[in-house]
């Protein structure tokens, strides 16, 4: 049983502070984020989690990706899709990714063990669009949708290729709303899916009680869902385990939408029903969602914990 995250974690611009960095900000060259990236690193590695992200500490899930992808742009903090949806015009979490990895390295004295690792993370496309106010071109979602797919699919091919990580991560939070059609959400995750050879896992949270035998029927190695701070997800997975065949769970066990650290006795509960509906061969720890919100303490502690209770069954 290993541990993860879902991916945000607590994050806040630098300023310059140095001669380099203050040279670097006149040539409009110096990276605010970059330090918000180490210390999400070197938190989460402290914390004891095996397979990091990098703090996705650039902005929000949908801006980060629609930002770079034409036939979309942002107005007023939105995106809005303008025309046709195209390829994106830059490797998008690439090089966060790579500096990462580089903070992983130097922790671990120049070698990351192998049972440690990072993921990449993008935003899933039926999310996206149904985030997004469709302005032209597109008469409907569903289309939309299908076109974001082959778009985000040059990121993941990517990630998969530059970084090597120990899988992907496409996070669909809308699939649990009801408002998705899902014929065409797997028919998206299948454009992502194809020819990937690292497994690929989808992040659904909110309560999935409607929606949980379609997910189950999607082409992804890893399920992950919340269950801290949802009182009815756990009975839907022990209800349905047997749907899920070889899928690994990811399983949300501390509550990110509380700023307070979860009681101890509450996750050592949620994973040893977790581990008698699934086994624990099959489970990856990690929060309901991301912790950005949280205070930055808060958040370690609660990865903390989670680990602690990680590492007390494997």
């Amino acid at each position: 049983m290993k541990s993860t995250v879902v991916g945000s974690f607590p994050a806040e611009e630098s300023s310059p502070s140095n001669f380099k960095d203050k040279l670097l900000n006149s040539l409009g060259s110096f990276d605010p984020f970059k330090d918000a990236i180490k210390s999400s690193v070197i938190a989460q590695l402290d914390a004891g989690v095996d397979i990091i992200s990098d703090g996705q500490v650039r902005g929000d899930m949908v801006s980060i990706f629609t930002r770079y992808i034409p036939g979309m742009k942002i107005e007023d903090g939105n995106t809005v899709i303008v025309s046709k949806i195209r390829n994106p015009t830059q490797e998008i979490s690439i090089k966060d990714m790579k500096y990462a990895k580089n903070v992983m390295k130097e922790y671990y004295g120049g070698k990351i063990p192998e049972d440690k690792g990072i993921k990449g993370i993008i935003t899933g496309p039926n999310t996206i669009v149904h985030s997004s106010r469709i302005q032209s071109f597109y008469k409907n979602k569903e289309d939309a949708i299908i076109d974001l797919a082959h778009s985000l699919k040059f990121e993941v091919d990517a990630i998969a290729k530059k970084i090597q990580p120990v899988y992907i991560q496409v996070d669909e939070p809308f699939l649990s709303t009801g408002m998705v059609d899902m014929k065409t959400a797997r028919e998206a995750i299948d454009i992502i899916h194809d020819g990937l050879d690292i497994p690929l896992g989808m992040h659904v949270c909110g309560t999935l009680d409607s929606a949980f035998k379609d997910l189950a029927s999607f082409n992804v190695d890893i399920l992950d869902m919340e269950f801290a701070g949802n009182d009815v997800n756990l009975g839907v997975l022990e209800k349905n385990a047997s749907l899920l065949g070889s899928k690994k769970v990811g399983f949300g066990c501390v509550d990110s939408s509380v700023n307070e650290v979860d009681d101890i006795g509450d996750i050592d509960y949620l994973v040893t029903k977790a581990i008698e509906i699934v086994g624990k061969e099959n489970l990856l720890l990690d929060p309901d969602c991301g912790l950005r919100r949280a205070p930055k303490d808060v958040a370690f502690e609660k990865l903390r914990l989670m680990n602690e209770i990680k590492d007390k069954y494997s």
